[in-house]
C-alpha cells in the first residue's frame, strides 16, 4: 500500500512507524526540515520537505499512486486542504484527516465533510477519543486500560494481578471450569517486560497485566476476581480545563450528577470560559503543583485525581502529589511514550497517551479486510481487534477446535444477534458474526487474511 502522511510529528511519526514496519511505501511530508531527517533517519519511510496542502508537493509524494492521504498537521486547515488536494487532483482513494476543533464537528455541520463538499473519508477527533477513553477508565477503576467493541457490548480490560487475587498461579483452563457463568477470556498477558498470547496451561502471576475480553456486564467481576475492588469515584478533581478536560466534565454533569467535580486551571480566562459553561463544576484558578491549591480542591478527601494538562511533567507530578495528599487514584495523561516505563513506580494509577488512541483509530482504516475496530496496545506490541466473519473466512462453518489459528491469535468473545458468545472449542463462527480477538503485532497480517473480502487478494 502506499501511503503518503502529512505532518512528521508525534501522532506521524507513530504511523509512519507502524506502517513502514508492516512493508508499505510510506512518504512523509513536513515543512520542518529537522523532523523530516529524523523520521528518515530512523525509519524506512520517504521524507519531503514542504508544504502538505501544496499540489506540487504532494505530486512530489507521488500522489498520484497513493491507496491513502493520512493528514495529521498540528492544522485543521491544512489537513482538510491536503484531503481536498489530494482527491481532486491526485483522486486518492482513502484520506483521512485529524480534526482537534470541534467548531468543524457539530451536528449541524455533519455534512461538511462529504464527498461533495470537503472530501474527507475519516475524520479523528484526538480530543473527543481521549475524553471517551477517560470516562472509560473512571467508569471501571481498577483497570489499566479499557476499550469497547461490538456496539459497547464487549469490553476489553487491562487488569494488574495483585498479590492475593484468587487467579494467579492457576491454568488459564482451570480458571474456564472454576468460573462457567463468567463471560471472560484472558487472551493477552504482559509479563516481565514480554507481551504473549497464552494457552490454557498458562498461568497469571502477581504483577502480571492480563488482557480480558469480557461481556461488558461481566467487567466488575471480573475486576474483583482479580483482586480489584475499588469503588466508582464519588468525588473528582481534574487537573487541566482545555478541550479534554471540559469534554470529561462536560459528560461527567449530564450522565453522572451525583459526582462531586472539581477543576484546575492555570490560564484565568479559560477558567472563567470552562466555568461558565458548566453548571455544578467548582473551577479553580491556579497551578496543579501548587500544594495549597491541590488542598483548595479538597484532593485528601478525593476518590480520584484526573491529570489532563497538556504538559506531561506537570500530569505526573501532580499526580503523585495529589496521592500523598491523600488523594485515592490517579490517572494522568502522557504524551511522551518515554514517561511510560516510569509510571508505575512512581505511583500512577493508570496512563493514557492520545499518540496511541489516535494511532489505532487510523489502525481500524488501514487494516484489509471486513476490520471494524482496532486498538494498540503495549506501544504497537499487539492489536485488540473486532472484524466481521464473512461466508468466504475459513473461520465460518467449523468447531474452533478444528481450527490451526495461526500463533499470536486468540479469540476473546464472538457477538452474534445481540448477544455475547464466550468462545470454547465447540464454538463455531457463522456469517455476520463479529469476532473480537487479540493479535500480536507479527500475527495482525494473518488477521486481515482470515476476515478478508476475497475480491481484494484476486
Amino acid at each position: 500500500m502506499k501511503v503518503i502522511i502529512c505532518g512528521a510529528g508525534r501522532v506521524g511519526y507513530g504511523i509512519a512507524e507502524r506502517l513502514s514496519e508492516e512493508g508499505n511505501d510510506v512518504s512523509v511530508i513536513d515543512n520542518q526540515p529537522s523532523l523530516i531527517s529524523a523520521i528518515t533517519e530512523t525509519l524506512d519511510v520517504s521524507g519531503i520537505v514542504g508544504h502538505g496542502a501544496h499540489p506540487e508537493v504532494l505530486a512530489k509524494a507521488g500522489a498520484d499512486q497513493a491507496d491513502m492521504l493520512i493528514a495529521v498537521t498540528l492544522f485543521d486547515e491544512i489537513n482538510m486542504v491536503a484531503c481536498q488536494v489530494a482527491h481532486s487532483l491526485f483522486n486518492v482513494p482513502t484520506k483521512i484527516a485529524r480534526i482537534r476543533s470541534q467548531n468543524y464537528l457539530a451536528p449541524e455541520y455533519s455534512d461538511l465533510f462529504s464527498r461533495e463538499i470537503l472530501p474527507i473519508d475519516v475524520t479523528i477527533s484526538p480530543e473527543v477519543e481521549v475524553g471517551k477513553m477517560v470516562l472509560r477508565r473512571i467508569s471501571f477503576p481498577g483497570a489499566t486500560d479499557v476499550v469497547r467493541f461490538a456496539d459497547d457490548r464487549i469490553v476489553m480490560v487491562a487488569i494488574e494481578c495483585m498479590e492475593d487475587c484468587p487467579v494467579v498461579e492457576t491454568p488459564l483452563k482451570q480458571l474456564s471450569e472454576l468460573f462457567p457463568d463468567l463471560n471472560a477470556t484472558v487472551t493477552g498477558i504482559f509479563s516481565n517486560g514480554k507481551l504473549f498470547v497464552p494457552n490454557s496451561s498458562d498461568q497469571l502471576h502477581s504483577g502480571d497485566l492480563a488482557y480480558v475480553v469480557c461481556d461488558k456486564g461481566h467487567v466488575r467481576r471480573t475486576l474483583a476476581l482479580f483482586g480489584h475492588e475499588e469503588q466508582e469515584a464519588a468525588r473528582i478533581v481534574i487537573a487541566g480545563g482545555g478541550n479534554i478536560g471540559y469534554f470529561v466534565a462536560k459528560a461527567i454533569e449530564d450522565y453522572q450528577p451525583k459526582t462531586r467535580l472539581k477543576i484546575i486551571e492555570s490560564d484565568r480566562e479559560r477558567a472563567v470560559a470552562v466555568a461558565e459553561k458548566l453548571r455544578n463544576t467548582v473551577v479553580l484558578h491556579g497551578s496543579a503543583l501548587d500544594q495549597k491549591m491541590l488542598l483548595q480542591a479538597d484532593i485528601q478527601d478525593a476518590d480520584l485525581i484526573v491529570s489532563l494538562t497538556n504538559n506531561d511533567q506537570i500530569n505526573i507530578l501532580g499526580s503523585v502529589m495529589a496521592k500523598r495528599l491523600g488523594c485515592k487514584q490517579n490517572l494522568v495523561l502522557i504524551n511522551d511514550p518515554a514517561y511510560e516505563d516510569f509510571t508505575k513506580s512512581l505511583g500512577i494509577d493508570a496512563h493514557i497517551n492520545p499518540r496511541a488512541v489516535t494511532i489505532s483509530g487510523i489502525l481500524q482504516h488501514v487494516r484489509k479486510g471486513r476490520i471494524r475496530s482496532v486498538y494498540a496496545v503495549q506501544k504497537g506490541s499487539a492489536e485488540v481487534i473486532e472484524a466481521e466473519a464473512l461466508e468466504t473466512s475459513p473461520l465460518v462453518g467449523r468447531p474452533l477446535r478444528e481450527i490451526e489459528l495461526p500463533p499470536g491469535i486468540r479469540i476473546g468473545a464472538v457477538y452474534r444477534d445481540k448477544a455475547v458468545i464466550r468462545p470454547d472449542g465447540d464454538t463455531k463462527i457463522k456469517a455476520k458474526d463479529r469476532v473480537v480477538l487479540f493479535a500480536v503485532a507479527a500475527a495482525v497480517r494473518h488477521v486481515e487474511q482470515l476476515f478478508r473480502v476475497s475480491i481484494q487478494y484476486f
